[in-house]
């Protein structure tokens, strides 16, 4: 998985990030959006957009986002 979206997308679910994906792999989950990381071709793209800064990449997670690389391998486990 290259991208997480962590906490800044919680119940805000923008959107921005899910037109701009040139692979479609950004899907709505409950409350925020998760990056299939089977089809994340790692562009970055969705980060620029990203309007809350929600989008880190797995690597630069704290360990208080930690949580959010969790809930995403869950949601397309």
């Amino acid at each position: 998985m290259a991208f997480v979206i962590t906490s800044p997308c919680t119940n805000e679910k923008a959107g921005e990030c899910v037109s701009i994906c040139p692979v479609d792999c950004i899907v709505e989950g409950d409350d925020q959006f998760f990056i299939d990381p089977n089809a994340c071709i790692d562009c970055g793209a969705c980060v620029a957009t990203c309007p809350v800064e929600a989008i880190v990449d797995e690597h630069d997670l704290t360990e208080e986002q930690e949580v959010y690389l969790e809930k995403a391998e869950s949601f397309f486990g």
